[in-house]
């Protein structure tokens, strides 16, 4: 295993409040599918569950562009305004620019309708706390206790809550992006990009975003579409070859794509070669030290072992925390680190807010190649160290995840860590992690090594064991 500061359980993730007590709650939000296995009235439920977690004050409420977000965003209403909690409805907008007006516009706190990158039927809820990131695990079991204690407040007709209007949302959050970086030499760049927008909530935002710092934009799969048609929620390598070829075609600097609720970015070098959020990642972590030397940055077990190559380059630290933002962002801000990323392509830039932003993370790649000087792909060779990566994901029932997790773990002949799933060492320069979804019954496959032959071979032996373990 690679040298780093070590393994970060935050003070607020700790310790269950009971350890029998049912969760809602999965790595990201409240994820279901509408009318299948949650109606309405859950939500309605929940949300009252969250107006009495808040207890007082005014919630900013937004939506993605999925087909069951506007009944459950109003459904989501009801329950805060039925607690007594005033509401300011955002509109249909990125989840990082709703939390970002939590965060500067004075909210108690935020409400986000969206299933992230999950396939069209899902939706759910993500809570944001005052500082407009995801409320700490502890947080999240609090509400979850109101919601099965049936212990939610009920106002009155005197208390009840009032919503109103909160137009300036995406306004606000363009201007906190371009204030944070050099516009001034992204813009003398001229850059040419591809922007994939995957029909999601980026589509009111980021392409305005780009325009502003100078750049042309082309962008694909534009308009908002809850049954995301064009290549589906997901941007991986595998779903974004339209992207790529787009970018050759043109002769781009580079390409970007989005998730559903525009909070991930993964981005195509001017080659057409789609990157891994961990290889993005390293590049921005490289120029964030710079810009703020000795600062410590934050991933997950998941990502590259390429960062520690990066951060010993820079005297800097690496934290690794269990998969997940909201433990990557609840970290980034206990040990005041300047940045965190993800294998997925969620970045964290902690200046401007603690919360994976795609638009942030577009505008400062822009501004990493600006300072450069130099195209993406050489930025990236120059500066990154090159290791493989290969991933895959097995539909697995939930009752089978435990025997799934001892079979994997039987195959250990290396180093084991058991932060989050298994994680199997099999050399100095190759690991393989299994690791159940929080949001999904799915389980995932990582592997990473110095060559992609022995990388694929590490993700086909355990699909096998997974399977055979699931069957």
């Amino acid at each position: 295993m690679k040298e780093s500061e070590g393994f970060i359980l935050s003070e607020l993730n700790r310790a269950p409040l009971a350890a029998t007590q049912q969760r809602l709650f999965g790595t990201n939000g409240v994820r279901f599918v509408p009318g299948v296995s949650n109606d309405l009235d859950f939500a309605i439920n929940l949300g009252e569950a969250i107006g009495t977690f808040f207890g007082s004050g005014e919630i900013l409420v937004g939506q993605d562009g999925r087909i069951s977000s506007p009944a459950l965003t109003n459904a989501a209403i009801s329950g805060l305004l039925s607690s007594g909690l005033d509401v300011a409805e955002a509109g249909l907008v990125p989840t990082p620019a709703l939390q970002y007006g939590v965060k500067t516009m004075g909210f108690k706190g935020g409400v986000m309708v969206t299933a992230s990158h999950n396939p069209p039927q899902y939706n759910g809820l993500k809570v944001s706390g005052a500082d407009g990131v995801e409320i700490p695990r502890l947080d999240e079991q609090r509400v979850e206790k109101i919601y099965f204690d049936r212990s939610q407040n009920k106002a009155d007709w005197k208390t009840i809550g009032v919503a109103r209007q909160e137009p300036s949302v995406i306004r606000n959050y363009l201007r906190g992006i371009l204030s944070r970086v050099n516009a001034k030499a992204i813009a003398q760049r001229k850059f040419v990009l591809v922007m994939d927008i995957g029909n999601g909530a980026q589509s009111g935002a980021a392409p305005y975003l780009v325009e502003s710092l100078g750049c042309k934009v082309i962008t694909l799969n534009s308009v908002v579409d809850g049954s995301f048609p064009g290549r589906g929620p997901e941007p991986t390598p595998d779903t974004l070859k339209d992207l790529s070829a787009a970018v050759k075609s043109v002769g781009a600097d580079l390409g970007v794509a989005y998730d559903g609720d525009g909070d991930r970015s993964m981005f195509c070098d001017e080659n057409g070669r789609v990157l891994w959020g961990d290889q993005s990642g390293c590049l921005l972590a490289d120029f964030v030290l710079e810009k703020h030397p000795g600062g410590t940055i934050v991933t997950s077990i998941a990502s590259s072992q390429a960062i520690e190559t990066v951060t010993k380059r820079h005297g800097a630290k690496v934290l690794r925390t269990r998969v997940g933002s909201v433990e990557i962002a609840r970290t980034i801000l206990e040990r005041n680190a300047v940045f965190g990323f993800e294998e997925n392509g969620g970045c964290i830039y902690q200046p401007h807010i603690a919360v994976r932003d795609g638009g942030m993370t577009t505008a400062l790649m822009l501004e990493c190649l600006a300072a450069r000087g130099m195209s993406f792909s050489k930025a990236l060779s120059f500066v990154v160290p090159k290791f493989f990566q290969a991933k895959t994901k097995l539909e697995v029932s939930h009752k089978k995840v435990e025997a799934v997790m001892r079979a994997a773990e039987k195959q250990a002949k290396g180093e084991v860590e058991r932060v989050d799933g298994v994680k199997v060492w099999t050399d100095e320069r190759s690991w393989v992690l299994v690791r159940p979804s929080g949001t999904e019954p799915i389980v995932r496959i990582f592997a990473e090594s110095d060559t992609q032959e022995k990388a694929d071979q590490l993700v086909k032996k355990f699909a096998r064991v997974v399977k055979t373990a699931s069957a």
